[in-house]
């Protein structure tokens, strides 16, 4: 970890990727501040700071003084659009006219997703690919990622694909989106593992990926059959064709060319070595 890079503000922190890459980086010797919401605690190692997204005055003493901004904070897994809006641009947008105003040197890498890529893509969706998602969470983050690439700040996209690891019971409960979602089990899908993010973030941290959109993800797709039997489900087989081929799937080659490199390479390797 790069511990020169000054004092950094890390918003949604009780998330499944904010928990585990704020101890990462606390761990690491990183000098982290946390946006909480009131009643919320962190660990010892970490400055907490009271404030909320949707209350832009709450947000001066969170930003004041940050070298670099870590913005995980999102709504997704909820039927209410309203609110996914709300969270994912509205407080995207406040937190950005924040630091233009309190912190207008640091750097602002904002957490997206793979998501935002169209379903029928003739190739892995890549990032100078036209998106235009249908669903709230994703058009959500590409308005999210317009704002902040507009924002004249120093800033970072990195579009994430499934994130799994370090016990978090992601993966495990593909089986009912997979279900859910009628997906073709042979239909393969890119992931990330909680440890690799950490290792993007650092990279995003040196300044290796300023003003780009980066896709993170590790060496090996996966096929929806073969992840669901890994965490002990069953899918049932289908031998017929397989539409939308690349649905899932992003070209991570330009993260490659700016020094990222997967440790955990595969999902299987993550169960050889026992950090599901």
């Amino acid at each position: 970890m790069n511990r020169q890079v000054g004092k950094i503000l890390v918003t949604g922190v009780t998330g499944l990727v904010g928990e585990r890459l704020l101890r990462r980086l606390a761990d690491a010797g990183m000098d982290c501040r946390a946006l909480v919401r009131g009643g919320k605690h962190v660990a010892a190692n970490v400055t907490a700071v009271e404030g909320d997204l949707f209350d832009s005055a709450s947000l001066k003493e969170a930003v004041l003084d940050v070298s670099a901004i870590i913005h995980l904070a999102a709504v997704f897994r909820t039927q209410d659009t309203d609110l996914i809006w709300k969270s994912n641009l509205d407080g995207t947008r406040n937190l950005i006219e924040a630091a233009k105003a309190y912190a207008p040197d640091a750097r602002f890498i904002l957490a997206s997703t793979t998501n935002v890529y169209n379903a029928n893509n003739s190739h892995p969706g890549r990032e100078d690919d036209e998106v235009a998602p249908q669903q709230a969470y994703p058009a959500s983050k590409v308005a999210a990622e317009k704002e902040l690439r507009e924002s004249g700040l120093n800033w970072v996209v990195l579009r994430f694909p499934f994130v799994y690891g370090d016990g978090d019971g992601h993966l495990e409960s593909l089986p009912k989106y997979a279900i859910a979602g009628k997906w073709h089990p042979a239909m393969r899908m890119s992931t990330i593992h909680h440890r690799d993010i950490s290792i993007a973030i650092n990279l995003a941290l040196a300044g290796a990926m300023d003003g780009r959109i980066v896709n993170i993800s590790d060496e090996a797709p996966t096929s929806i059959y073969e992840l669901v039997q890994l965490v002990g489900g069953s899918l049932e087989s289908s031998s017929e064709p397989l539409v939308n081929p690349w649905y899932l799937l992003s070209d991570s080659s330009l993260a490659r060319s700016l020094g990222f490199q997967p440790t955990i390479r595969t999902v299987y390797q993550a169960v050889q070595e026992n950090i599901m």
